[in-house]
C-alpha cells in the first residue's frame, strides 16, 4: 500500500542505512564498549562475532534488525570488524548460511540489552500519537519522525514502515475528527447557519462574506475607509463566537492552524469539507478576524493620523510660514530700525529731569522708516505674532480643525464599536472619547461649530489645544471640531503607548496583562534567571558593574594622553577621528581576484535549484497550507520559480512557460499562495544556516555568534498601512523598512516588516528574538538609528552585549555612579547620573518584563512602547534605561579607547550588512526596487522570499568559494587564514538576474558542484 505522507524515498530509506556513512558517524554511532565486547566474544568464530556485532549495532543506530544483516555500508563492516579483532571482514558472507543464527543473536541481543516488541508499546505509543495531534497540530510527516525517536528512547524494535504510517494517520484523523465534532458542538443552530452563509456569494457581490473579510477594507487613510473597517468589526463581532470558549477548549496551536488554513484555502474548498470540519475551521478562522479586524481598524487610525492628518497639517502649517516670512521679516527689520533709533535718544536728554522732547525721537525714526511704512509693519507684524500674554501659536492645529469632514464619521463609531479600555493615564482620555458621540450629537442655538462648553471635558484640553477649543467665545462656548480633534488626538498618542488599548486586538493589546505573573512566574522564574544569570538580588551584581565601569573611566581617561584620534572639548563632548582604511595586503587582493574569478557564471534561479539539490530540506519545508502530502510533480521548480520571480520583483510573466506544467503560471500563482507563507520561509531558512555553518571558509568567517541588525528602506507607491511618508528615504513617496539581522558569516537570520517612520530600536529586539535556527546572538551590532538606553538595558538583561555604530559620538554623553569620582579628562563627559536606586527598587518587576520577552510571552515591541511615553520612560522604563546607562558608558569608552580594534569590529559587520543590502538591491530589480503589495501578509511573503534566495546565493557562493580556496591550496598557492577572513560572501560577479531564466540544472553527480573556472583563463563575459 502506498505512503500517504512520505515520499517514495522517505519510505524506501525507513529502516536501512544510506549508501555511505561518514566517520563521525562511526565514531559516535557504532562504537562498542567493553560490556558489548564481552557478549560478542562468546561467539564461536571470526564470522559469528562480526555478525553479531553488526546486529548489535545496526539495532542501536536503527531501532530495527535488518531483514538482511549483511545490507550495510563496507564502512560500518570494517569498522565493527576492527572493533571485535576480525582481520578479514570478507568472513561475514558465512554468517547467513544458517538462517536462524540471527533470529538466535536477535533474541539474545533483545534480552541483554531490554529491546521491546512494539506491540507491547503499541497503546502507549497511540496515547502519545494523540496527545501530540490534539495539542501541536503538526503534520502527519513531523508526527511519524518524532514518534520513532519516540520509539527508539525506548528501546522499543520499529515495526514495518507501512504499519507505522497507517497508525499515525489513523490516529492522528480520530484526533482531528473529535477536535472539529467538539468545536461544533460549541455553536447553536443559528451560528452554525451564519457560519454556513460566510461561503455563499449573494446575488449581485462577486465575492462571499468570509473572502471579503479575509481581505479586509482598502489599506488607505480616509475616514469613509475606517467607517468600512469598523463596520467590518461589528459584522465579525456580530456572530457571538467570542463568549463560546474555544480557546479554554482546545491548545491555542490548534486553533491557530485550522484559522491559518481558513485564511489560505478558497472557500470553495472549505465548502467541500464535511460539515464538523467546516464549520471548525470557519468557527477558529473567525476567531481569527475577530483579532485582525480590530488590528485593521486601528492601522487605518494610525495611518490617518500620521500620513494624512498630522503630516498633511505639519506641511500646510509651513507652507503658510513660509509665505508670511518674506512679509513679516521686512516689517520686523523696519521695527526694529525704529526701535533702535528709540533706545539712542536715551543720549539727547540733556539732563536727568529734561528728557528729550517726543518731536525730536520722531524726526530721529523718521529719518529711517517712515511713519507710514512703521504703521503698516505694525500691522503686518500684529496679523502674524499673537498678544505677548496670549497662547503659543499652534498653526498645524488650526490646520488640522479644517478637517473635520474627514473624522466627524468614524469618531462616533469607533468607541461604540471597539471595547477599550485603560490604565490611570489613559482613562481620562477615553473617557472623553466614549463621550465623544454624544457632543458631536448636540443641536442647539449656538452658531456651528460652537457647542455649549458643559459638554466637554475641560480638563484633558491641554496647553496648545486651549486657545483652539475655547477661544473668546461668549457664554462658555467652546468650538466642537477643535475639541474632536483635541481628543481624538491624545486619544491615538494614548493609544501608540498602551495606555489605551483594545483586548479584542492582537497587535493593540495592554502588554501589561501579558506579562508573566502569579503562579506562571513563579513556575519558571528560577530556570529563566539560572538561564539569564541573574540573581535574585541585584546588589552583588551592581556592585560588580558599578567596579568595572569605574576601572574603565580610569584606564581610558590615563591613556586618552597618548590617544591622538580623540579630542575632548571644553563642553565635554568627545571628538573622534573617522577610521583610516587598512591597506588591503597584495595577498589579499590577489587571493580576491582569483578566488572570484574561478567562480562559474550562473542565473539566479539556477542557483536557487542547485541550493535545493544540497539541501532537501529546502523543499521540503514548504509544506502545503492544509497540511497533507503535495501531490505536484516537480514542486522545487515551482518553488524556484515563484522565489525567483518574487524576489527579483519582476512578477510570473518573465518565468512562467507555456507547455511546462512546472512553470505554468497557474501553477505558480497556486504553490506561491499554498506554499509559500512566514512560517514555511522561517523553516526552510534553517538548514541553510546549518550546511553554511559546516564550511571552512564560513567558519574563517567567525562563529555565527555575532548579529547586526539594520533597516532595508523600500518604496511602495500604492496605499498601504505600512507605507509612511519620510522625505530622508522615500522623496515624495511613502514606503516602509525591511528590518533583518544577520549573522557575521552574511546569513540572513531573521527580518520583521515595519513601518517607514518608526524607530527601529522598538522592533530590533523582537528581530533578534525571532530569528531562523541557531542560537541567540551573544553580540548584537547597529546603526545610531536603533539605538536607545533602554534597549541597551533590555539586550544586556537578556545576555546580550550590543554595541551600536557611534554616529553622533558628540551628542553622548558618558554616565556615572560616583558624583565624586574624578576621572581626569573625561570628568565634563561624564557628567550623566546613574540611579543604582531605581534599579534596585524596581528589580522584581526588570526580571519580570526580561523573563516575559525571553520566554515569548510578550512582544519585546510592546514592552518597549509600554515603557516609554513620547521618549519619556515610565519609572520602570527608567529603571531599565539606568541599567543600560552602565554599559552605554562601557560601549563609549571602548569605542574611543586606544585599541582601535573595537571599531574596526563594529565597523566591518556594518560594511558586512550594507553589502548583503547591495545584493539585495541587486536581486530585487524589477519595477525599480519599489513593491505594489497593499497588505502586510504580501510585503511579509515577498521580501520573506527575498531573504530566503538571499541565504541561496550567499550559501552558493560560500560553497564555491571555499571549493575554490581549497582548490588553490591544493595547488600550492599560499593562502593566509587572515586573507580568507576577509573574503566576502556578496560577491556577485557571476550572477545574473537579468534576461531569460532557466530552471534547469547541468547533469551532475549527486553531492557534486559545477567545475570551477580558470582564474587565469580570459572569458567572453569579462572582456
Amino acid at each position: 500500500m502506498p505512503v500517504e505522507f512520505l515520499s517514495d524515498a522517505e519510505a524506501g530509506a525507513y529502516g536501512r542505512y544510506a549508501a555511505t556513512v561518514a566517520q563521525a558517524d562511526l565514531d559516535r554511532v557504532f562504537f562498542l564498549d567493553d560490556a558489548d565486547l564481552v557478549l560478542i566474544g562468546r561467539r564461536r568464530g571470526e564470522h559469528m562475532r562480526l555478525g553479531f556485532g553488526l546486529q548489535l549495532a545496526t539495532v542501536r543506530h536503527l531501532g530495527a534488525f535488518l531483514e538482511d544483516p549483511l545490507d550495510v555500508p563496507t564502512a560500518v563492516v570494517d569498522f565493527v570488524a576492527g572493533q571485535v579483532g576480525v582481520a578479514d571482514p570478507s568472513c561475514l558472507k558465512r554468517y547467513v548460511e544458517r538462517e536462524k543464527t540471527r533470529f538466535e543473536h536477535q533474541w539474545e541481543i533483545r534480552q541483554a540489552f531490554g529491546w521491546k516488541d512494539f506491540a507491547d508499546v503499541e497503546e502507549q505509543f497511540v496515547e502519545w500519537i494523540a496527545a501530540r495531534s490534539w495539542t501541536s497540530g503538526d503534520g502527519p510527516k513531523a508526527i511519524f519522525h518524532d514518534g520513532v525517536s519516540w520509539l527508539r528512547e525506548r528501546k522499543v524494535l520499529l515495526p514495518g514502515v507501512t504499519t507505522l504510517t497507517r497508525l499515525v494517520a489513523k490516529v492522528r484523523e480520530d484526533t482531528n475528527q473529535r477536535l472539529w465534532n467538539e468545536l461544533e458542538l460549541l455553536l447553536t443552530p443559528g451560528q452554525r447557519l451564519a457560519l454556513d452563509r460566510l461561503l455563499e456569494v449573494r446575488p449581485g457581490e462577486r465575492v462571499s462574506d468570509l473572502e471579503r473579510w479575509r481581505k479586509g477594507p482598502p489599506p488607505r487613510g480616509s475616514g469613509l475607509v475606517i467607517i468600512k473597517a469598523l463596520d467590518q468589526v461589528s459584522e465579525i463581532m456580530g456572530l457571538g463566537l467570542a463568549d463560546i470558549g474555544a480557546e479554554k477548549l482546545l491548545p491555542p496551536r490548534r486553533l491557530g492552524g485550522l484559522a491559518r488554513y481558513g485564511m489560505s484555502a478558497d472557500a470553495s474548498l472549505i465548502r467541500r469539507h464535511p460539515p464538523g470540519r467546516r464549520l471548525a475551521t470557519l468557527l477558529a478562522t473567525v476567531r481569527h478576524l475577530e483579532g485582525a479586524s480590530v488590528d485593521n481598524a486601528l492601522e487605518l487610525l494610525d495611518l490617518l493620523m500620521t500620513a494624512e492628518l498630522l503630516n498633511k497639517a505639519h506641511s500646510a502649517s509651513d507652507r503658510a510660514k513660509v509665505r508670511k516670512h518674506p512679509r513679516l521679516a521686512r516689517a520686523s527689520a523696519r521695527l526694529a530700525v525704529a526701535v533702535q533709533a528709540l533706545f539712542e535718544s536715551d543720549q539727547w536728554a540733556v539732563s536727568e529731569s529734561e528728557p528729550p522732547r517726543v518731536s525730536k525721537v520722531w524726526e530721529a525714526i523718521e529719518s529711517v522708516v517712515s511713519r507710514a511704512e512703521l504703521r503698516a509693519a505694525l500691522v503686518v507684524v500684529g496679523e502674524d505674532v499673537p498678544p505677548v500674554n496670549g497662547p503659543d501659536p499652534d498653526d498645524w492645529r488650526a490646520e488640522l480643525t479644517g478637517r473635520y469632514a474627514s473624522i466627524s464619521g468614524f469618531v462616533k463609531m469607533l468607541p461604540q464599536t471597539i471595547e477599550f479600555a485603560a490604565n490611570a493615564e489613559g482613562t481620562p482620555v477615553l473617557d472623553a472619547m466614549q463621550a465623544l458621540p454624544e457632543v458631536l450629537a448636540y443641536r442647539g442655538r449656538l452658531p456651528a461649530p460652537l457647542i455649549p462648553g458643559r459638554l466637554i471635558n475641560a480638563e484633558i484640553v491641554n496647553g496648545p489645544w486651549r486657545h483652539l477649543v475655547f477661544g473668546a467665545h461668549e457664554d462658555g462656548a467652546v468650538n466642537r471640531h477643535a475639541y474632536a480633534f483635541c481628543v481624538l488626538e491624545q486619544f491615538w498618542r494614548h493609544l501608540k503607548r498602551r495606555e489605551i488599548y483594545a483586548e479584542a486586538s492582537t497587535k493593540w493589546r495592554n502588554p501589561q496583562a501579558q506579562l508573566l505573573e502569579g503562579a506562571r512566574w513563579e513556575a519558571i522564574r528560577a530556570d529563566v534567571l539560572t538561564t539569564l544569570s541573574l540573581p535574585e538580588d541585584p546588589d552583588v551584581l551592581l556592585a560588580g558593574h558599578a567596579q568595572a565601569l569605574e576601572e574603565a573611566y580610569r584606564e581610558v581617561g590615563d591613556r586618552l594622553i597618548v590617544n591622538s584620534e580623540v579630542r575632548i572639548d571644553d563642553d565635554g563632548k568627545i571628538h573622534l577621528t573617522g577610521l583610516k582604511a587598512l591597506e588591503e595586503p597584495p595577498s589579499l587582493v590577489d587571493l580576491r581576484t582569483r578566488s572570484t574569478a574561478m567562480l562559474p557564471r550562473i542565473d539566479l534561479p539556477e542557483a536557487i535549484l542547485e541550493v535545493m539539490t544540497w539541501v532537501p530540506e529546502l523543499p521540503a519545508a514548504f509544506t502545503a497550507v492544509s497540511g497533507g502530502r503535495s501531490r505536484l510533480e516537480d514542486l522545487p521548480t515551482s518553488l524556484a520559480a515563484c522565489l525567483a520571480a518574487h524576489s527579483m520583483n519582476v512578477g510570473y510573466r518573465p518565468i512562467a512557460k507555456k507547455g511546462v506544467p512546472a512553470l505554468e503560471r497557474s501553477r505558480l500563482s497556486h504553490v506561491f499562495q499554498n506554499y509559500v507563507r512566514p512560517e514555511t520561509l522561517a523553516a526552510a531558512n534553517v538548514p541553510l544556516l546549518a550546511r553554511q555553518a559546516g564550511l571552512e571558509l564560513a567558519q574563517a568567517w567567525g562563529g555565527g555568534m555575532v548579529a547586526a541588525v539594520d533597516g532595508m528602506r523600500f518604496v511602495v507607491p500604492v496605499p498601504a498601512v505600512f507605507a509612511r511618508p519620510n522625505c530622508k528615504y522615500f522623496g515624495p513617496k511613502r514606503g516602509m523598512t525591511w528590518l533583518n539581522a544577520m549573522s557575521e558569516r552574511g546569513m540572513g537570520r531573521g527580518a520583521k516588516i515595519v513601518a517607514g517612520t518608526v524607530r527601529d530600536s522598538l522592533h530590533m529586539v523582537d528581530v533578534i528574538f525571532g530569528m531562523d535556527g541557531g542560537s541567540l546572538p551573544e553580540i548584537v551590532v547597529s546603526d545610531t538609528g536603533s539605538y536607545s538606553d533602554l534597549v541597551f538595558g533590555l539586550l544586556e538583561l537578556l545576555g546580550i552585549s550590543y554595541r551600536p555604530a557611534l554616529a553622533d559620538l558628540p551628542d553622548q554623553k558618558g554616565w556615572r555612579i560616583r558624583p565624586e569620582a574624578d576621572y581626569g579628562p573625561l570628568n565634563t563627559f561624564a557628567r550623566g547620573r546613574i540611579d543604582l536606586e531605581k534599579v534596585r527598587r524596581n528589580w522584581d518587576d526588570i526580571l519580570r518584563v526580561v523573563a516575559s520577552i525571553y520566554t515569548g510571552t510578550v512582544r519585546a515591541y510592546d514592552v518597549v512602547t509600554m515603557l516609554q511615553r513620547d521618549g519619556h520612560p515610565t519609572a520602570l522604563g527608567e529603571a531599565i534605561a539606568s541599567y543600560g546607562r552602565i554599559f552605554k558608558s562601557l560601549h563609549i569608552l571602548a569605542y574611543i579607547d586606544v585599541d582601535e580594534s573595537y571599531r574596526r569590529d563594529i565597523k566591518g559587520v556594518r560594511n558586512l550588512q550594507e553589502g548583503r543590502h547591495d545584493l539585495a538591491r541587486r536581486i530585487c530589480h524589477g519595477r525599480k526596487g519599489e513593491l505594489y503589495h497593499r497588505y502586510e501578509r504580501g510585503l511579509e511573503n515577498q521580501l520573506g522570499a527575498l531573504g530566503l534566495v538571499l541565504n541561496c546565493v550567499v550559501l552558493w557562493t560560500s560553497v564555491y568559494l571555499d571549493a575554490a580556496v581549497r582548490q588553490l591550496k591544493a595547488q600550492g598557492y599560499p593562502v593566509r587564514e587572515e586573507d580568507m577572513a576577509r573574503l566576502s560572501p556578496f560577491v556577485r560577479t557571476h550572477l545574473s538576474v537579468h534576461g531569460t531564466y532557466s530552471f534547469v540544472l547541468p547533469d551532475m553527480e549527486p553531492g557534486t558542484i559545477r567545475e570551477l573556472r580558470d582564474p587565469d583563463a580570459t572569458d567572453e563575459d569579462d572582456e
